[in-house]
């Protein structure tokens, strides 16, 4: 079996199989663009991404992910969704307790909370593009209404707040930063297309 599609919680995940497995996993928190349905993902519909699939399992491991609520933008329901996963991965699958992470965009949101709260589960992190702080992304995309009020939307439906609620926390109280010093962690920028996280806003998040 190359693969298996199940449901959590009415999200679909999907687990690779390896041929060979190493006995260590690899979670991956897509970014906005990210899904897994009943039949396919955006990691296996992006020729880019599925090399890369490819390649992590011909080194043996096994590599799984979620759905997590579509553009989930870190919210509280996407953490524990991402935290069933895991348990419900380590029950099921013959695998080492501390697994790798694998996350881009604004997926290294869920990544800094799974640090905070699974940090003796989880072995190294690999953060692509990453948005670090909410607030921050927030203030500048309010330099481009239309992304701004689109972000706005997601944000309340992912978060189950009105938007003003919404402004109001986010922009005010902000949204820290979170790395723990036993977890060792790479970021990448990759200059490519589309629109990303500048990288001095990314040091200004870090500090």
């Amino acid at each position: 079996m190359d693969n298996r599609i199940f449901q959590l919680d009415t999200q679909w995940n999907i687990i690779h199989y390896p041929e060979k497995p190493n006995g260590f996993g690899i979670l991956i928190i897509g970014d906005e663009r990210h899904f897994v349905d009943e039949s396919k993902s955006f990691w296996l519909q992006n020729e880019g991404k599925q090399f890369l699939i490819q390649n992590l399992k011909e080194s043996g491991y096994t590599i799984f992910s979620s759905n997590l609520y579509g553009r989930n933008w870190g919210s509280r329901r996407a953490v524990q969704l991402a935290q069933r996963l895991y348990q419900h991965i380590i029950r099921n699958e013959i695998m080492n307790e501390k697994i790798h992470i694998l996350a881009e965009g604004m997926g290294a949101l869920v990544a800094m909370s799974l640090f905070k709260e699974m940090k003796d589960q989880i072995r190294s992190a690999v953060l692509v593009n990453p948005i670090l702080s909410l607030n921050l992304h927030l203030e500048q995309e309010k330099e481009h209404k239309f992304f701004y009020k689109k972000l706005l939307n997601e944000l309340s439906y992912a978060y189950q707040k009105d938007i003003r609620t919404i402004e109001s926390e986010i922009l005010k109280n902000g949204s820290p930063v979170y790395f723990d010093a036993d977890i060792p962690v790479k970021l990448f920028h990759i200059l490519a297309g589309g629109r990303i996280y500048p990288i001095q806003t990314l040091s200004k998040a870090s500090k």
